[in-house]
């Protein structure tokens, strides 16, 4: 610490001076920066102390040399501690240079000092000294001007040190040998003509630098193993040229370079005047020709590029003739290194790019002219790798691309050649590629500024829908929008360079263009369409072209959801264009719509308008606010966590514009749009919105509520702390607190506000910690230990503590957990006097000093006293004490508590954290010994250990020994056979494997954080390395004694990071460690067994797979290469002639773990490398005649699959729409496509005894098909796949002839298609006779139509393009008809043409139906004469051919056709009939009324037969289903449907009510027959209908119950809004009050179904309540905007208001919402604290919250009293009710007062604090005593006297206060709100306002 030395000189100096103040200052600044950890708080105190020199610059030029050189010196020292940071050692440097104005020569003295000792003669450099060296070097003046001095010793230190760094090769994480390449690197870079005459003058040779530059040449022929080091020597060395006096001589220095591969090891190389011997390449992996052309094209000077060779008979240079061929060879080989390979690409044309002119001088020609082979192979190799998935790949291509025409271009311009073919050229060849592929976007944007944009469009008219598609695929969409704003940006320069007029003309030209695509896109139903096209070019073009925002605002003026929703995004990405929005009336009406609707994307999208602007300190207008207000109550309880997320990131961007227009206010700089005397009002108006929302967050942290909403609400509370607050967290780059918080808070808080950390706060908070889930738990804990003030009031610290250690005992796992993080917090909450009070064991009290030392102890020591327990009975331990919640708070408070990781590097506390951690390991291995051995029947640490782990009847059998041995030493009880685990099963499981799981998870982790940080060496490591043998052990014995998948994934993700800190460490006994575990897995694998492994234990591949994954990604991986290797070696060995078919054969268990390492996310590509013999073993593996080997086999194969292609993104009809090109899979993978190749070739070449099966032929065409079509290029590497293919149309087997299909499409290009589709058809028999085989047909028929449905797409084939295939097809018509024999033929040939409907004449079209018709009339005939003969395939014929007839109806809309579609329909045919009717419900139809209509009709004239026949369930579900999926739209219903219906529809709805009342047919045909009752009640039903309506009502209650089913609550909800909203319109009239109790029945249903638990089914439920907001006259104008599910509640209590609240059943319809729960009940369970049982009951519904409900309810039902004439039925109700409920409430309020007001147990206090039931219970107790209290007031003196009764209103209100005010200082019940309680909903969105502001 020579910094703090000299800061302590340096202030003894200084302290009696003048500048001594300062001086000190100074210095604190400087110490706080040595002394932080995180970026950020360096920063800021290097910044201050910057400041502060600049002040002490002037005092200091006032003195002498000796006043000022302790100053100097003491920052220098800290400059030269801070060398591993560039911006701090820079600005350490200001402050130097600052300092020494006027005292340059002193700086220098003192610079020259500092560094002397450095570079000592020939002393080996340290890293932290190599640092020093290079950052002088870099960034100080005067550090160069020393080493230039200096510059032989320098030379010798860094060839000294990079001499032994080789010799002894350093760990693989270790930077010691990058460090010196780089100090090299730095010397030749900054000194270079220091440097030159030793390299290339005679006299000035220097023996260290030739020494050194022969160990930079083996370094980067692979003496080194880091990658990055041996890139970095090429770079070195390439430097080293530049420093030739001479272009000549460095040319000739990196011709012999170039040379050395050919000859490595033998001669010398001469470099200049340096003589060196060739280097040996250890491992010859190519890397050394990438390691010399990658330095040379970074740095290497353009005039030695591009000089004339000598010695060369043609004028050759080294950028064109040396460098590009080995270009062109790195990216050609498979190496693992393609980023640097393409990377030397485009370095290569931009080094061209540059020295074009040196080029045209030396060769007087053109470099890349039309013909030459150079630009053939530039162009070659950029199209070939245009699809390379290698991550960053993708850019170089781009910019190799866009390079390429540059120069292209520029050379045109020179030669003055105005014929340009190549762009042409590239832009065909884009055009013909097929549109999923998203390098042919790269290209494309390339060719634009040199083609024009007109022209490209010309010659893709496709581009915009193809557009459109990208932009519904995210990884498409970046490459679609660059092409959008390429060509609009090309368009706009072209118009204004065309003088086209003002903006507004040219908005008007950019719309004839592109509005139609923006257009479609906004509207789109796909919200990933919709989102990517307002996000990625919608704000775009408004930024470019302001005048369309018109022309788009006035296409969406309609009120269906899209059209908001596109509205909305227009007026969002103008608002961000422009500011502030201002908006009218009616737009705000319309927003407020928005803002309501039950589409997420809507409400989030209007959100976003209301919370975003383009400048923070804008402040949120009125309106704004008071939207907020109402829109976020209302979404609190959203299912989605995408929504919730992004209403957390909106809402934070609304606080920080408070804060920030706050902030402006305050410092007297408000917005330019203020106005005067608008500050204080935006002030409080802020404030106020803050303080709701903070109690509006708290109040729904209950833990009666829902996940959702305590999630939404913890994600807000989240926001306003980090938003308004002054927590500066230091780790976070962004989000920090202005610096002038303090007075915003200060404000806030004069006006009683903003009391983030008071006491009921800080008890929500803590209620949190004990919820059931992960996500709350974690985030309630990190606000606290973020935000909270440093510690817990020492009663609340202590209760928490009792309440950890009690649920830590739990058998709950998620108790347990909940345990561990209550420890955790309490840990991160406490200061050592709370430590003293905490009731710790003996010898963790002794260690106070440490608080987490002690706090660990204390677990420790409670983990342990559970471990002797389950020595003694395991049941019992199991049961009272499991250890998982012990181990996961010791992994918790060791792993994820900053403080304790400090505490570990603490000299002092070394030794005791050694003993600790020693004694943890040795713990957990003893708990693992025994939980394994248990289950084994084995018994504690030294019990034997198993080869394998036990079979599910062992451990059965174990585990009941445990417990007949645990009952014996308890109470005896019945036993009875169940086929259920019992209790005593599941507690015993559930201990071992969550322990186990802990554990591991625990051991990985400390061994990640104990072995990466460097502690210093003298202490010793805090784990030896016996304890991480035997953490190693306890892995090992997890892995292969464990059968639970959990507990593996769990161990398995510790054992990764053990490994990978055990790898990456310098010391060779600890990288040893992993590599004898791998070998010892090897030898185990390999050698022979008695039990089977890979069935028993699925941790055993897992052991290999940790293994390997902890290896450096950066390094050569030799364990993953010798694993791999031997599993191939052993998979590959023959099997034995008699294997026994029980155990795992080494093969079959080598397979296994070949797959697992292939899934293996942590091994990304590394085992790209290894796939071509791994798919080999994998294709050999299906033939094996052992089922192990061949399921085995067909996994690897899968798992290769998915890794070589990726996943699908997306599929369209079973196919994915876009993935990988087998052009592109082939130019990646050329091995491989040689493996498969041969495998197809021969599976279709022909036998002499008939065909064979090829049991790895379907697996490879399953491969093939899931790849794309690539481009048309001569000599394409797909070419030779196809003519295999095209023989597999032959064969006998029908999946192969499929599937060969289906991977023919990616096989022929698109520009080929046609011509191989007239080639498929000219081979169909033109006759009967002609056919040689049946097989052969209908393969060339799949053929067909698998090539015609990939073409029929966007950019697919155009009729007349299909013309001549379609006459070939005529021609074999009679493949249609009987006289062809096998109807799967004809079914074929029937679908092939029904993808050319427009291509054939119509002569042919007629003869198509004519055949059909004759077939299916013939069909029907037969069925009733009863001679039709079966036959295999007719089924699907026929209903293929039901299927063209529909379809082929629909799209010529012609009235014969579809009345013999509706005939056919009526048919008794079944195929026919469940062909139609699935047709219809596919919505195949599209958008032809006329069909839907026409059968429609029909449905419903056959309705009553069908219901009457009852032939089949399936058949009456499809009938239905079809019934309703045609009238999903009420305006589809017709006056004719109901003369369809007219004198049968009172029967079939009394038939469809009886299915459902009295029969049972599943809950499928149920659904349906609900809907359809709905269906005809809401049409057909007349005012005397009452009795059916009544009997549909009750039928609707019965099926909403919460304990049905789904689907039939779901069937409940749709027919509330199918019917229910035309029943309560019905009862609204004067005509129909007999329908009044139905209609409150509906309404109350809905209210119920409105708290469903399926998002589904609420969405529904909504719908009826959107159906009655508006009327029937809007409804038919405008269509119904469908509203969330809160504002539906709202809206159907504000209709009981209204409408009915003069009926008496109203009052009670509500009160059933409001649950009486019995207090009493849930005090005393609390109160006696049993022991927890395994699994708590589940509630029926864990969506509804009652609280919530009845705290909405109340004051509908205080307004329904008050609204009520004395005397009225109402108030007698209310009567009633208050003489049932009124006593026993003031009796809970009496109990209430006498249990919180006295002191009751603080331990039972904090776990109240987490009891739903209790917060669920209190809340609506004081529901119910707030209606009381109303009910006494309305109804005055009558009430009072009521016996029961002791109170008036006004006592009782007093009463109430007083009990809310006890409830709430236990955290119990929500802070009283004087205004808008947060909990209670507001007014309902979008009514009755009148609002127009700036938005």
């Amino acid at each position: 610490m020579g910094a703090e030395r000299e800061a302590r000189a340096c202030a003894a100096f200084y302290g009696t001076r003048g500048l001594a103040p300062t001086v000190l200052s100074c210095l604190r600044c400087l110490r706080h920066f040595a002394g932080s950890t995180a970026k950020r708080c360096k920063e800021k105190h290097l910044e201050e102390a910057l400041q502060l020199t600049r002040v002490l610059s002037e005092g200091l030029q006032a003195l002498g040399e000796a006043e000022a050189r302790p100053l100097l010196r003491c920052v220098l020292a800290f400059q030269m501690e801070a060398t591993s940071s560039c911006s701090s050692f820079q600005k350490l440097e200001q402050m130097v240079t600052q300092l020494a104005v006027g005292k340059e020569a002193l700086l220098a003295q003192e610079v020259d000092t500092l560094l002397a000792g450095l570079a000592l003669q020939g002393e080996v450099l340290s890293p932290e000294d190599l640092q020093s060296v290079s950052m002088f070097l870099e960034e100080s003046s005067l550090g160069r001007q020393h080493w230039r001095q200096n510059l032989a010793p320098l030379l010798q230190c860094l060839a000294s040190t990079l001499h032994r760094v080789l010799q002894g090769q350093p760990t693989p994480g270790s930077t010691w040998g990058y460090l010196v390449i780089k100090a090299c690197l730095q010397v030749f870079q900054v000194l270079p003509k220091d440097v030159a005459p030793l390299v290339w003058s005679t006299s000035g040779r220097s023996e260290t630098l030739q020494s050194l530059l022969g160990l930079l040449l083996e370094v980067a022929w692979g003496k080194a193993l880091n990658k990055d080091t041996r890139l970095l020597a090429g770079t070195a060395l390439s430097m080293l040229v530049n420093t030739a006096p001479e272009p000549q001589y460095g040319a000739s220095a990196v011709l012999a370079l170039f040379q050395l591969p050919s000859r490595a090891g033998t001669g010398e190389l001469k470099f200049g005047e340096l003589v060196v011997e060739v280097p040996p390449v250890l491992e010859p992996d190519g890397l050394e020709k990438l390691v010399l052309t990658r330095g040379l094209l970074t740095c290497c000077k353009m005039d030695i590029l591009s000089c004339q060779l000598e010695g060369v008979p043609h004028k050759a240079c080294l950028l064109l003739d040396m460098i590009f061929p080995a270009v062109c060879a790195l990216t050609r080989e498979q190496k693992d290194c393609h980023y640097y390979c393409f990377q030397a690409c485009a370095l290569w044309l931009q080094r061209l790019r540059e020295g074009l002119a040196a080029l045209w001088h030396l060769t007087g020609t053109r470099i890349l002219a039309q013909d030459t082979e150079l630009l053939q192979e530039v162009t070659q190799l950029l199209w070939n790798n245009a699809e390379t998935p290698v991550e960053g790949v993708s850019e170089f291509i781009h910019s190799s691309f866009q390079l390429l025409l540059e120069i292209y271009h520029l050379e045109c311009q020179h030669f003055q050649d105005q014929e340009r073919p190549l762009y042409q050229q590239m832009l065909q060849r884009v055009v013909s590629m097929p549109w999923q592929i998203k390098a042919r976007y790269v290209p494309l944007c390339a060719i634009v500024p040199y083609m024009g944009s007109q022209q490209v469009l010309d010659a893709y008219p496709d581009l915009p829908q193809h557009l459109l598609s990208c932009l519904s695929t995210n990884h498409l969409c970046p490459a679609a929008a660059e092409v959008y704003k390429v060509l609009v940006r090309q368009q706009c320069s072209e118009w204004r360079d065309g003088q086209r007029g003002t903006e507004v003309a040219l908005a008007e030209q950019w719309a004839l263009c592109w509005l139609p695509l923006l257009s479609q896109a906004l509207c789109s139903p796909l919200p990933i369409l919709q989102s990517n096209t307002a996000n990625h070019l919608l704000t775009w073009t408004l930024r470019q072209l302001p005048a369309t925002q018109a022309l788009l605002a006035s296409q969406f003026g309609g009120q269906d959801t899209m059209s908001l929703r596109a509205w909305v995004s227009v007026l969002k990405a103008q608002k961000s264009v422009a500011g502030a929005l201002p908006l009218g009336e009616e737009a705000l009406e319309r927003l407020s719509r928005c803002l309501g609707t039950r589409e997420e994307g809507v409400r989030l999208a209007a959100l976003g308008l209301l919370c975003c602007s383009p400048n923070t300190n804008l402040p949120l207008s009125g309106t704004e606010v008071q939207l907020l207000r109402e829109f976020l109550p209302l979404n609190l309880n959203c299912d989605s966590s995408s929504f919730r997320q992004l209403l957390q990131a909106a809402v934070r961007k609304a606080l920080v514009r408070l804060r920030d227009s706050s902030l402006a206010q305050l410092r007297g700089k408000p917005p330019r749009r203020s106005g005067p005397g608008e500050g204080a009002e935006q002030l409080a108006q802020a404030v106020g919105f803050v303080e709701w929302l903070l109690q509006l967050s708290i109040t729904s942290l209950s833990p009666g509520s829902n996940y959702q909403r305590k999630k939404t609400a913890l994600l807000l509370l989240a926001a306003v702390l980090e938003t308004c607050t002054d927590t500066w967290s230091p780790n976070r780059k962004k989000g920090q607190p202005p610096r002038t918080m303090a007075t915003l808070l200060s404000y806030a808080r004069q006006s009683g506000c903003w009391d983030f950390f008071s006491q009921p706060n800080l008890l929500a908070l803590l209620s949190c910690l004990q919820d059931s889930t992960n996500e709350i738990r974690d985030l309630a804990s990190e606000l606290l230990v973020r935000y909270f003030p440093a510690t817990f009031p020492e009663p609340i610290a202590l209760a928490l503590f009792q309440l950890a250690q009690d649920t830590l005992g739990s058998p709950r796992v998620q108790e347990a957990e909940a345990g561990a993080v209550l420890m955790k917090t309490i840990l991160q909450k406490s200061d050592s006097g709370t430590m003293k009070s905490l009731s710790l064991e003996a010898e963790a009290a002794l260690t106070l000093s440490s608080r987490g030392l002690c706090f660990t102890q204390h677990l420790l020591h409670m983990l342990q006293a559970q471990y002797k327990v389950a020595c003694q009975d395991l049941l019992r331990a199991a049961a009272t004490a499991p250890m998982h919640g012990a181990i996961a708070a010791l992994r918790r408070c060791l792993l994820q508590v900053p403080e304790v990781a400090v505490s570990m590097q603490a000299a002092e506390l070394v030794q005791s954290w050694q003993e600790l951690l020693t004694c943890l390991v040795t713990t957990v291995r003893d708990i693992t010994s025994l939980l394994l051995g248990a289950l084994q029947s084995q018994q504690g640490p030294g019990a034997d250990e198993q080869a394998a782990a036990p079979s599910f009847a062992e451990m059965g059998n174990a585990i009941g020994s445990l417990i007949m041995l645990g009952k014996a030493q308890g109470q005896e009880e019945e036993e009875g056979d169940s086929v259920l685990l019992s209790e005593e099963h599941n507690l015993i499981l559930t201990c071992c494997w969550v322990s186990v799981k802990e554990i591991g998870l625990l051991l990985g982790g400390l061994a990640e954080l104990l072995l990466s940080p460097a502690l210093p060496a003298e202490l010793g490591p805090l784990l030896p390395l016996p304890t991480l043998q035997m953490a190693t052990r306890v892995f090992q014995e997890i892995l292969l004694r464990c059968r639970h998948w959990g507990a593996v994934e769990g161990c398995s993700m510790g054992f990764t990071k053990f490994c990978a800190a055990l790898l990456n460490h310098p010391d060779p006994e600890l990288q040893a460690i992993p590599r004898a575990v791998l070998e010892q897995g090897l030898e185990a694998l390999s050698g022979p067994r008695s039990s089977s492994i890979t069935r028993r234990a699925a941790g055993f591949p897992m052991l290999f797979l940790c293994i390997v994954s902890g290896e450096a990604p950066a390094q050569a991986r030799p364990l993953l290469t010798r694993c791999i290797q031997t599993l191939l070696t052993l998979a590959a060995t023959a099997l034995p002639q008699d294997w026994d078919q029980t155990l795992d054969l080494p093969q079959v268990c080598a397979l296994h773990v070949l797959q697992t390492l292939v899934r293996g996310a942590g091994l990304g590509g590394a085992v790209l490398c290894h796939a071509t013999p791994m798919m080999a073993l994998a294709l050999r593996g299906l033939g094996s005649p052992c089922w192990a080997m061949r399921n085995a086999a067909i996994q690897l194969f899968s798992a290769l699959t998915s890794r070589l292609l990726g996943q699908p993104w997306s599929h369209r009809d079973g196919c994915p729409s876009e993935g990988l090109s087998l052009h592109a899979f082939l130019g990646q993978h050329p091995k491989l496509g040689a493996v498969l190749l041969g495998e197809l070739k021969v599976a279709t070449a022909p036998t002499s005894g008939g065909p064979r099966l090829h049991p790895a032929l379907h697996a490879i065409l399953t491969l093939l098909a899931q790849l794309q079509p690539g481009t048309d290029s001569p000599g394409s590497p797909s070419a030779p796949f196809l003519g295999p293919l095209l023989g597999l149309a032959e064969s006998p087997i029908y999946a192969v002839r499929a599937m060969a299909a289906k991977a023919l499409v990616p096989v022929v290009p698109p520009p080929q298609r046609c011509r191989l589709l007239l080639q498929l058809a000219r081979q169909l028999p033109a006759a009967p006779r002609e056919i040689r085989s049946h097989n052969a047909v209908h393969g060339h028929l799949l053929q067909m139509r698998a090539l015609l449905g990939s073409a029929t797409g966007a950019g697919g084939l155009s009729a007349e393009a299909l013309h001549p295939v379609a006459l070939q097809l005529e021609a074999r018509g009679w493949l249609l008809t009987p006289a062809q024999r096998c109807p799967l033929v004809r079914a074929t040939f029937l679908q092939v043409l029904a993808l050319l409907p427009a291509s054939f004449s119509p002569g042919f079209a007629q003869y198509i139906h004519d055949t059909i018709s004759t077939e299916l009339g013939s069909l029907l005939q037969g069925g009733k004469s009863g001679c039709a003969e079966p036959q295999v395939g007719s089924a699907i014929l026929h209903q293929t051919m039901a299927h063209f007839l529909c379809s082929e109806a629909a799209r010529l809309v012609d009235s014969e056709r579809i009345a013999a579609v509706c005939s056919l329909l009526q048919q008794p045919n079944p195929d026919i009939q469940l062909a139609i009717l699935s047709w219809v419900i596919a919505g195949e139809g599209g958008t032809c009324k006329e069909v839907e209509n026409a059968l429609g009709l029909t449905l419903l004239e056959s309705l009553q037969s069908v219901l009457q026949e009852r032939r089949d369930k399936e058949f009456l579900r499809l009938y239905l289903e079809a019934l309703l999926h045609l009238y999903r739209d009420p305006s589809s219903w017709s006056q004719e449907a109901s003369s369809k219906l007219q004198g049968s529809s009172r029967s079939c709805l009394e038939m469809l009510l009886h299915m459902v009342e009295a029969e049972c047919p599943g809950p499928d045909l149920l659904f349906q027959a609900l809907c359809a009752a709905s269906l005809l009640l809401a049409h057909q039903c007349g005012d005397e209908d009452v009795a059916l309506v009544e009997r549909w009502c009750a039928a609707l209650e019965e099926c909403s119950r919460p304990a049905w089913s789904e689907l039939l609550r779901l069937a409940a909800a749709r027919s509330l809004q199918l019917a229910g909203a035309d029943v309560v319109r019905r009862s609204l009239r004067a005509a129909c009050p007999s329908l009044g109790p139905v209609a409150l029945r509906l309404i109350n249903m809905a209210i119920h179904l409105l708290q469903d638990e399926e998002q589904e089914v609420r969405h529904e439920a909504s719908g009826f309540a959107s159906l009655l907001r508006q009327s029937p006259a809007e409804l038919l104008q405008d269509g119904c905007i469908f509203v969330q599910d809160n504002v539906g509640l709202q809206s159907l209590l504000e209709l009981l208001l209204g409408e009915f609240g003069e009926h008496p059943e109203t009052f009670n319809s509500l009160l059933q919402h409001i649950p009486i729960l019995d207090l009493r009940r849930v005090v005393e369970e609390l109160e006696a604290n049993k022991a927890a049982s395994l699994y708590k009951e589940d509630e029926p519904n864990i969506f509804a919250e009652p609280a919530i409900l009845a705290k909405q309810l109340l004051p509908v039902l205080v307004q329904l009293l008050e609204k009520a004439p004395t005397g009225s039925p109402l108030h007698a109700l209310a009567l009633q009710w208050l003489e049932a409920t009124g006593p026993g409430v003031l009796r809970d309020l009496q109990y209430c007062k006498h249990c919180w007001s006295q002191g009751t147990a603080v331990h039972w206090r904090m776990k109240e604090l987490g009891c739903a039931k209790l917060h669920t219970a209190l809340a609506v107790l004081l529901v119910r005593a707030r209606l009381v209290a109303q009910v006494l007031r309305v109804l005055g003196e009558s009430a009072t006297t009521m016996p029961g009764l002791g109170y008036g209103s006004q006592e009782l209100e007093q009463e109430l206060e007083l009990v809310q005010g006890l409830l709430v200082q236990h955290g119990l019940a929500p802070v009283p709100n004087q205004d808008n309680a947060p909990g209670e909903l507001g007014p309902l969105l979008g009514t009755g306002s009148s609002r127009h502001a700036a938005v």
